[in-house]
């Protein structure tokens, strides 16, 4: 398999989290997922938004792998 091949089927995402301090005493987890193959970098403030920018991200991944 070429390496061309491999880098497609494959994906690295660096994900950063921190508590953000809102004041008054409240904080809230934040964080910064990084495609690193692609460059795309989004900021989330839930789980849920982690998980739907990185499903968006394999998903126009795989587009790109399919012919025609």
């Amino acid at each position: 398999m070429d390496e061309n091949r491999k880098s497609s089927h494959s994906h690295l995402f660096r994900v950063r989290l921190w508590v953000e301090d809102l004041g008054s005493g409240r904080s809230e987890w934040r964080g910064k997922v990084h495609h690193v193959l692609s460059g795309q970098e989004r900021y989330f403030r839930s789980w849920k938004e982690l998980q739907e920018h990185m499903q968006a991200a394999l998903g126009e991944a795989g587009e790109q792998d399919r012919p025609g």
